[in-house]
């Protein structure tokens, strides 16, 4: 059994919203077929959103007890919007997760999306959000966190969820004065140099400000949650102290500043190789599983956790016991034990 920390979704609950929209994002139709239609071009609507007893179906028959979604990149163009156009839209998405925890007690947890045009509408919204029934906290844009300096434009949302004890899934995405994506579409191997080097190397940028600044110390009652094993760290830690031990030899390693009370990172999409390292920089008690969206990646997941040489001990923490204590104050878990009976 496991608990998903990293489950991506398509809101349905937006669909006649878009209808109502004449630009892009919006749905129109296209010989005789209602499409969804945004800047990179058109889907078809059947196919395009998520259904939430589809997704209870896939948990089920993949053993997840618990998911927290958050809404796929796609679809949080909301959150770069101005106030007025975006927020009627993130409102009803934030709501809609409540009512499927509703639903569902224990299945479903979610990350709240914000108004991110506006600082003190966002703020609003997030308190909003936590009052809700199963909200753990927001997902932010990677790009906010690059550099410390980035990162204080964002002080009152950190401000926010350490006043809530919530978490902040900071993952790979633009903030709303961005220009996106990095990659063009015309360069070679496109697809590949987006969604892995840009965005390994992005998360990557994200941990040396949460590792190696003091930028965390001023929140230490909320929880940080980087996805992908927080970029290539594991990899590069090693790297990382033969420059400190060549160019700065008093400084403390950096393989020691990986570990912090407050930051959790996923497994999403990695096999048994980085998994293994992953749990030999930050421990097993830092890292969580996901699969970005149930059957997208879960039975990779599931493979590659359970061919890495770790500890059982550990295998479990990931699959669920580090999430488990993360999520316990904040929301309702299913019974694990039984779900383990049942099967």
């Amino acid at each position: 059994m496991a608990i998903d920390m990293h489950s991506h979704w398509r809101p349905p609950v937006i669909i006649d919203m878009l209808r109502a929209r004449t630009e892009a994002p919006c749905i129109t139709t296209e010989d005789g077929v209602e499409v969804m239609k945004t800047a990179r071009g058109t889907t078809p609507v059947d196919g395009a959103f998520d259904d939430i007893e589809v997704r209870m179906k896939e948990m089920d028959e993949c053993g997840i007890t618990t998911a927290v979604l958050s809404t796929f990149g796609p679809y949080q163009w909301a959150e770069r919007m101005p106030v007025d156009i975006g927020l009627p839209f993130l409102q009803a998405i934030n709501d809609a997760y409540a009512e499927y925890a509703t639903q569902y007690p224990g299945r479903i947890a979610f990350y709240a999306s914000l108004p991110l045009a506006d600082m003190d509408a966002a703020v609003a919204e997030f308190k909003r959000a936590m009052a809700l029934e199963g909200c753990i906290g927001v997902i932010l844009p990677g790009n906010a966190f690059v550099t410390r300096e980035e990162a204080e434009k964002y002080a009152p949302l950190m401000e926010a969820a350490n006043e809530l004890k919530a978490m902040i899934m900071v993952h790979w995405n633009p903030r709303p004065q961005d220009e996106w994506p990095r990659v063009k579409p015309q360069n070679d191997n496109f697809s590949y140099r987006l969604g892995t080097l840009d965005m390994q190397a992005s998360l990557s940028a994200n941990m040396m400000t949460f590792c190696f600044t003091d930028f965390l110390d001023a929140y230490p009652d909320l929880t940080v949650h980087v996805h992908n094993l927080g970029g290539n760290m594991p990899y590069e830690i090693e790297r990382l102290d033969h420059r400190n031990y060549m160019d700065s030899p008093d400084r403390p390693l950096p393989s020691t500043q990986l570990r912090r009370d407050n930051l959790i990172v996923d497994c999403n999409s990695f096999g048994a190789r980085a998994i293994e390292a992953g749990v030999a920089v930050y421990g097993a008690d830092k890292i969580v599983m996901g699969t970005d969206g149930t059957t997208f990646s879960a039975d990779w997941t599931f493979k590659a956790l359970d061919e890495a040489r770790i500890s059982d001990d550990d295998r479990q923490a990931i699959l669920q016991g580090t999430a488990a204590k993360l999520l316990t104050p904040l929301t309702k878990l299913a019974d694990q034990s039984a779900a383990q009976a049942a099967e």
